[in-house]
């Protein structure tokens, strides 16, 4: 296991997930990837972006979002563990396969928060769409 792509939310939880992913790279020598993906620009998904202060705001949410990542990617280096952060904005599963094949990635870590029946049926989980499309394997870590 020489590429592990750690997937990060910022939803609660990506310490215990990143924690876990240090584990198997200290374990195996891996390159960690940390990967969040960011919801996709207002133009791309049929919106308008609207005013400036709207625009700003998602520029400063991106640049908070990409810190994050950098900071959780900077800790795990002084840790010992080769890390680089990615900040990818798309559809998530998408994202995340498509990034996976392009690193070489040889397991998936992803988080798994335990929802309702109504969320389930309307929002789906994505824990379970990486398991479903990904060729990868794939180790899913309970957050709940």
């Amino acid at each position: 296991m020489k590429n592990i792509l750690v997937t990060v939310d910022f939803d609660k939880g990506e310490e215990l997930i990143i924690e876990k992913a240090y584990q198997m790279a200290k374990a195996f020598g891996s390159k960690l990837w940390l990967m969040h993906i960011a919801a996709p620009d207002p133009d791309f998904v049929g919106y308008d972006v609207g005013p400036e202060y709207i625009r700003e705001s998602r520029a400063s949410e991106l640049r908070k979002e990409h810190r994050l990542i950098q900071q959780y990617s900077e800790a795990l280096k002084n840790r010992g563990v080769d890390t680089e952060g990615l900040l990818v904005q798309g559809a998530t599963i998408e994202m995340i396969i498509e990034e996976s094949k392009k690193l070489n990635v040889d397991l998936i870590i992803a988080g798994h928060h335990d929802h309702g029946f109504l969320y389930k049926a309307f929002v789906g989980s994505v824990s379970g769409e990486i398991i479903k499309k990904s060729k990868i394997p794939v180790l899913i870590v309970p957050l709940d």
